[in-house]
This record gives C-alpha cells, structure tokens and sequence, in this order.
C-alpha cells in the first residue's frame, strides 16, 4: 500500500515530538550554576550579587536579634513596671508607718519633758540650801528665762522647706526628719532654764564659797556674779549680792529613784 504525505515535514515533527516526550529532564543545580557562571564573565557583576547576598544576610541576623531584645526588652520593662507598683505601695506604708512613729516620739518627748522638769525646782532649792554658807541669807529666788516647756513650744508650728525635685517619699522623709529634730531640741530646751539669786552676806569670802558650791552642783552650771553691792540691813552694814545661773541636766547616778508604794491605811 502506497502513502502519500500531503503534509511536508510533518513526519520529522511527530519524530522529533515522539524523541522529546520519550527523553527525561534532569535538573542538576551545580550545572545551572556553572552556565551562569560561564556567562557571567564580568567580575564586577559577580561582586555585585556577592555584596546583595551579603547583605540579604545580614539583614536577616539583624531583624532576629532585634526581635530577640524586643522581646527581652519588653518582658524588662513589664517586670519593672510590676516591681514599680509594688515598691510604691511599699514605699508609702512606710511613709506612713514613720509619720506614725515621730509624732508618738513627738508626745513622748512632750511627757518626758514634763516628767523631767516635774521636780525640777525642788532639786534647786535643795542644792542652794546646801551650798548656802554661814552668815549669809537669800532675799530673792527668781526665773529669768521663760518657762520652756516641749508642751508650751510645741503650739507654734514650723513650716518644713522641701525641694521641689524631690519626689513624695523624699518630702515626707524629710518631714519626718524634721519632725524628730523639732522633738529632739524641744526635748532639750524644756531641761534649761536661767535663773537669779539675790542675797545678803556679811563676809565676801562667803560669797566666793556660795559661788563654788553652786558651780560644782550636778544641777546648777554657769554661775555669774551680777552686780555686789553695799547696803544697809537693820542698822548693820552688809553686801548684797546677785548671782545668776542656768540649769544642766545632772548625769543618770546624780539622781536616786524609788519606787513608790501605798500602804493599805487602816
């Protein structure tokens, strides 16, 4: 049987489609890359994609590091804010707590104060008697300073100067501080105080004695002779003297306590 081809070339495609579908592709990536390498002949292209590749890298390390302290940073800053709230509430309380604490140092020290100057005067009178010598007499016993008492100064207040920098922990610390100081210092001027003497002797020798004694009293410091004078006292010539002097706090054996027991009267 004869076949007549109308078609020309037509046999060499179907030959040449049935070679194409027969054959298997093979990619192998070591061999595309050394084509493009055998293509690409100009060594300023091939640092060029050096330099991009590089840099894609690094700009990849560089966002997961920054993500990574992202993270840290933000897990830093919640932590911190927690402590903060907490250290406040803390912080406060013992604002308070102090606040508490210094004016309960406050009255104790108005109440020893009181306490303390309670027997003050009896304690006076005692060590004078005692230091007074012969032929000598007192006219006069008086108070010159006024009355220092923590209870008495305590009614004028003070107002506190504070930075205004500072935070209100700071300002109430410093209040406080202030506070303990005033208490402090109240605690000790209600201890002093000043005072005179007027007297009459007819020996001056017996004078210069007075004067000693009064000095070496655990009670009594700082004794001055004001003014010495002669006078005339029932027909007799005698010099008239004033003396002044301060308070001192005697030291802790100078002082006898006992205490004190009631006895069921019948």
């Amino acid at each position: 049987m004869i076949e007549i081809n109308l078609l020309p070339g037509d046999g060499k495609k179907k030959r040449r489609a049935k070679t194409s579908a027969g054959a298997k592709f093979e990619f192998h990536p070591s061999q595309w890359f050394a084509g493009i390498t055998e293509k690409i002949t100009d060594k300023y292209m091939l640092g060029a994609f050096a330099a991009a590749g590089a840099s894609i890298a690094l700009i990849v390390l560089m966002f997961i590091s920054q993500t990574a302290r992202a993270a840290i940073l933000d897990a830093r800053e919640t932590k911190a804010v927690k402590d903060s709230a907490q250290f406040s509430t803390i912080l406060n309380a013992k604002a308070r707590a102090e606040a508490t604490r210094d004016s309960l140092y406050q009255q104790i020290a108005i109440i020893k104060s009181i306490d303390d100057s309670r027997y003050l005067w009896s304690h006076l009178m005692y060590e004078i008697s005692n230091a007074l010598p012969q032929y000598t007499w007192l006219t006069e016993i008086t108070q010159t300073s006024q009355p220092r008492s923590a209870a008495v100064a305590d009614t004028s207040s003070r107002k506190v100067v504070t930075d205004s920098t500072q935070s209100p922990n700071q300002r109430a610390a410093a209040a406080a501080r202030a506070r303990k100081a005033r208490s402090d210092s109240l605690l000790a001027s209600a201890k002093e105080l000043k005072f005179k003497i007027v007297g009459h002797t007819v020996d001056i020798q017996a004078l210069t004695r007075f004067m000693k004694s009064l000095e070496a009293s655990p009670f009594i410091q700082n004794v001055q002779l004001a003014r010495s004078d002669l006078v005339q006292a029932e027909g007799k010539e005698v010099t008239e003297f004033t003396l002044e002097a301060e308070t001192q706090t005697p030291p802790p054996f100078a002082i006898k306590t006992v205490p004190l027991v009631v006895s069921a009267g019948h």
